[in-house]
This record gives C-alpha cells, sequence and structure tokens, in this order.
C-alpha cells in the first residue's frame, strides 16, 4: 500500500480538537507532512505548550493513520505550539493573551497563585510576564526574591524611555514594589494608582508574549476598572479559598467581570487553601475552611472549577524564600499548579476560537 500526503491528511481529518470543535487539518493544526516508504511525520502544533491534552491527541493521530492510512506505518510527530491570541485592536499586539488574576478579598493566596502559573507557563515552553498590580502589598518581589531590586530603562530610536523588566525563572516581572521603599507605605490616590499600572503596560519594553498574568489587589477598585477597560484582556481567574466570608466577596468580585463595559470571560475559580495536608502525612486531608466552596461556586456560575491547591507548609516556606514552589518539578504541589495552568491555557484557546469565529 502506498502512502500519500492525500491520505495521511485524510485520516488525520478524523481526529478532532475536543475544546475546538473541529478537526486538526481544518484547524490547520498539522503542518510539513514528509513520507518515506512506510515512515510518516508531521507536525502537530497546538494552541498552547501548555495543552492538557497533548498526548491525547497525538495518540489519536497515531491511532488515525494506521487505521485509515497502514497499520504497518511507522509515525513520528513533532508537537509544537502557536499560541492564540483575541482581537486586539491595542498598541499591545506584541502581547497575545493578559490574564487577570483576581480575588474578592485579600489573604487567599492570589499572588502565590499568579507566581506558581506564571513559572508553571514558562517551564512549559511559553513567553511569560508578571505584573503586579497590587497597589496595598505588593508581593511579587518576595517572592521571586527580588526586594530591594531596580528596573532599568532604555530609550527608543524616537526618544521615548522604557522600562526594562526584571528576567527571573524565564518570567519578565514588572512590580509597584520596586519603585517604592519596602518598608513605607505608600498612600496612593485613585487617579495617581491607575497612572502608575497604566505606566507597567505602555511605558514597559515587554517584547513578545503569550501570556501576561496580571496580579490585581484584592476588591473591585479603580485598578481593576482601569485595566479592565484600557487593555484587551483574555480572560479573568478567580482565587478564594472555601470560608464562606472568602466566597461572599469573591462572588462580587466575580460578578464584575460580567458588568457592562467590562464584560471579560471568566476562565474559572481556583480554590485555594482548599484543605490542609501536614507535610509528614501527605494522604491525610483536614478540611479547616470548610469544603468545597470553590466548587460551588464556579457551578453556580457556570464557569469551569480550574482546581484545589492546599494549605501546605511547602508553598509557603518556597514562597518566603523567593522560588516559587513549581521550580521543584517533582513536588506534588507543582503538579497542582501544572494542571491548573493547562486548563487556563485551555480555556484560553476556547474563547480565542470562539471570537475568531464570531469575527
Amino acid at each position: 500500500m502506498i502512502i500519500t500526503e492525500e491520505k495521511v491528511l485524510a485520516a488525520l481529518s478524523h481526529v478532532e480538537d475536543p475544546d475546538l470543535k473541529k478537526d486538526l487539518v481544518t484547524l490547520k493544526m498539522i503542518k510539513d507532512v514528509k513520507i518515506e516508504d512506510k515512515k510518516v511525520s508531521f507536525t502537530l502544533e497546538l494552541t498552547t505548550p501548555a495543552c492538557p491534552m497533548k498526548e491525547m491527541l497525538k495518540n489519536a493521530c497515531t491511532n488515525a493513520v494506521k487505521h485509515f492510512v497502514d497499520a504497518a506505518a511507522e509515525i513520528d510527530i513533532n508537537i509544537t505550539s502557536r499560541v492564540t491570541k483575541p482581537v486586539d485592536t491595542s498598541q499591545l499586539k506584541a502581547i497575545k493573551n493578559i490574564i487577570l488574576i483576581s480575588s474578592g478579598k485579600g489573604g487567599v493566596g492570589k499572588s502565590t497563585v499568579s507566581s506558581n502559573l506564571a513559572v508553571t507557563l514558562a517551564a512549559d515552553g511559553a513567553k511569560v510576564g508578571l505584573i503586579d498590580a497590587d497597589i496595598y502589598g505588593p508581593s511579587v518581589p518576595i517572592m521571586f526574591d527580588l526586594v530591594g531590586a531596580k528596573p532599568s530603562a532604555k530609550e527608543t530610536s524616537d526618544g521615548k524611555t522604557l522600562i526594562l523588566p526584571i528576567e527571573k525563572y524565564g518570567i519578565k516581572l514588572l512590580s509597584l514594589g520596586f519603585f517604592s521603599d519596602p518598608d513605607q507605605p505608600v498612600p496612593w490616590r485613585g487617579p495617581m494608582a491607575s497612572n502608575a499600572i497604566k505606566q507597567l503596560f505602555n511605558d514597559a519594553d515587554w517584547g513578545e508574549l503569550d501570556y501576561l498574568l496580571i496580579d490585581l489587589p484584592p476588591g473591585t477598585g479603580d485598578i481593576h476598572i482601569t485595566i479592565c477597560q484600557s487593555f484587551p484582556i483574555a480572560g479573568a481567574v478567580i482565587v478564594t479559598t472555601p470560608q464562606q466570608v472568602a466566597l461572599a466577596d469573591t462572588t462580587k468580585g466575580l460578578k464584575m467581570f460580567s458588568m457592562p463595559g467590562i464584560n471579560i470571560p471568566v476562565l474559572g475559580v481556583v480554590e485555594n487553601m482548599a484543605y490542609f495536608t501536614p507535610e509528614e502525612l501527605p494522604e491525610n486531608k483536614y478540611y479547616i475552611f470548610g469544603k468545597d466552596g470553590g466548587k460551588e461556586l464556579a457551578q453556580r456560575f457556570e464557569v469551569p472549577f480550574l482546581g484545589e491547591i492546599p494549605l501546605v507548609q511547602g508553598i509557603t516556606e518556597a514562597g518566603d524564600k523567593g522560588a516559587p514552589i513549581s521550580l521543584q518539578k517533582d513536588h506534588p504541589q507543582a503538579a497542582s499548579f501544572k494542571e491548573i495552568a493547562g486548563k487556563i491555557a485551555q480555556q484560553i484557546s476556547i474563547h480565542n476560537a470562539q471570537q475568531m469565529a464570531n469575527c
């Protein structure tokens, strides 16, 4: 039986991306088909390097070629990615997806989640940036061991001065904490804070990014409205704990994104501090703050539940040392953040595809 490119593509047209609901050939995700006798090679181009279904799609492609073309075919699949982006009419065209990490109240571990998600996405091969926009208590300098660090600047050919983000662990970082004394309070007024945040976007040399994560301050104030209305946001991730007092505030934060004039898709809910697990007894779970509050919130608002993060000493210690726990790839909690990051990237790809289809 002679294997041809036409037969291979016809076989692969039976493989559907379960999120985008179209086959891989129609989606133009199959590239560089090469055939040499029984050897078939091609590239499978995914919509994100953090795709949680890459192995499933790879196996499906292999099975399709063997079933529809030749059971004796030797198949070599190279997996790459090209991160999609929403329709963008702003000046930030080199940044594909801006993701808001939000919570209704402080103390739920939003900065820990933001830092670990950024580390995970970068480790998967994505180009990642992180803006610490929390005017009340910027945490990124501590989380990345950059307390006292100051960004440098460069002058462009047209005479404009741009801030150069600090790079660490493969992530480009900017924080309001880089521009103030860490021991001194900064009494921000609303317009002043909003202008400072805009500068972190517009007056910085971010280069090309697949994902720019924004660690928002708690609540639903000026900063949130400024960012939501000034920049093309791909979606928002809601961080909560299972406590009823946290869920009540988180509900307000979640509802904000569906308000007229904002209308930003909620990518899902992360339940942080879901249960306590002692390091020496990793199988034990103690639901000290309640149980399944984040899950129920996601169900009530019909948005994805992205996952649970336990309350463990290792996560806190890693953040305090300036090395987020996701850097330890064999750590069980790193696996939790990796799963959540994959689901976020998955939701962004779905929303971007839907937006493009509606244009």
